[in-house]
Order: C-alpha cells, then sequence, then structure tokens
C-alpha cells in the first residue's frame, strides 16, 4: 500500500500531512512500523521510487535518492525499543552519508534495507543498504539522529 493507503487509520493523529502529495512512494516490506505494534525488532525492508518518470540524468537520480534516504532511516533506531514516530518522539538528523557504487534509477523501484547500530543516550545510529533494480547494491548510507521523547 501507499503512504496515503497505509496512514489512513491514523488520519486524525497526522492532519494536514495525509493529504500532501508524496513526491516518493515508500512501501515497507512487512508492515509499516505503526501497525506491526511494540514487537522489537533491529531493521526494516523498504521499496522505494519517485513518483512518475524522470529524465536520464545520474545527478538527478542521486539527489532524489538521498533525499528519499533520510525519509525512513532514523526511524529503525525506535525499532530494538519497540516505538514509533507516533510514540511522542522528536527526531532530528545530526548527519548522514552516502557511497555510491552502482548506477540506480530513482524511478525504478530500489530495496532498502535498514539496521540500527545503537540507539542510546538520547542519540540513534543507523545504516542502510539501498539495491537497484537489477539487485545489485548500488548505495550505502549511514545517519545519525537526535532522539528525544516529547515531554
Amino acid at each position: 500500500p501507499n503512504f496515503q493507503e497505509r496512514m489512513a487509520p491514523y488520519k486524525d493523529k497526522i492532519g494536514p500531512m495525509y493529504d500532501t502529495p508524496r513526491p516518493i512512494d515508500v512501501r515497507y516490506v512487512n508492515g509499516d512500523p505503526m501497525s506491526r505494534g511494540s514487537q522489537p525488532t533491529n531493521g526494516q525492508k523498504v521499496w522505494m521510487r519517485a513518483n512518475g518518470s524522470l529524465p536520464s540524468d545520474p545527478t538527478l537520480h542521486a539527489c532524489i535518492v538521498t533525499y528519499a534516504s533520510d525519509m525512513t532511516l532514523l526511524d529503525t533506531t525506535l525499532l530494538p525499543h519497540g516505538r514509533n514516530w507516533f510514540d511522542g518522539v522528536q527526531m532530528a538528523s545530526l548527519d548522514h552519508a552516502m557511497w555510491f557504487h552502482r548506477p540506480f534509477r530513482a524511478d525504478d523501484w530500489l530495496l532498502y534495507e535498514q539496521h540500527a547500530i545503537s540507539s542510546s543516550s538520547a542519540r540513534g545510529l543507523a545504516a542502510g543498504s539501498i539495491y537497484n533494480a537489477e539487485g545489485h547494491l548500488a548505495i550505502n548510507v549511514v545517519q545519525e539522529g537526535l532522539i528525544r521523547l516529547e515531554r
């Protein structure tokens, strides 16, 4: 299911964000973190792609995937604690690094495997691997963030 389909049960919680057009289609392999409940896990997989066809400009594709890579990775640091961003969590990215290995297209489905490396002392560190449409590793991603429960 796409974002609107996944978030329909939570429409009242997320407000105007529900109706905002999404430039990236993100689909969780094992259900999104909100529907999985409080079952702790160390990682997740998502399929992602840009909505619509894009010109064959590798720089544009890199920019779009860079944007998309930030959408779900930091959330992974909450999973070992059985939490998600509906649990009154504030998160902010502190740094985000990427290594590009092979060609890819942002308008093709890309598999993004993510796992939490560390989550303690109000900080989280997560890593991800993005595979192109041919199944080859195209990009590695690491992100550190500040994570706090709302008071």
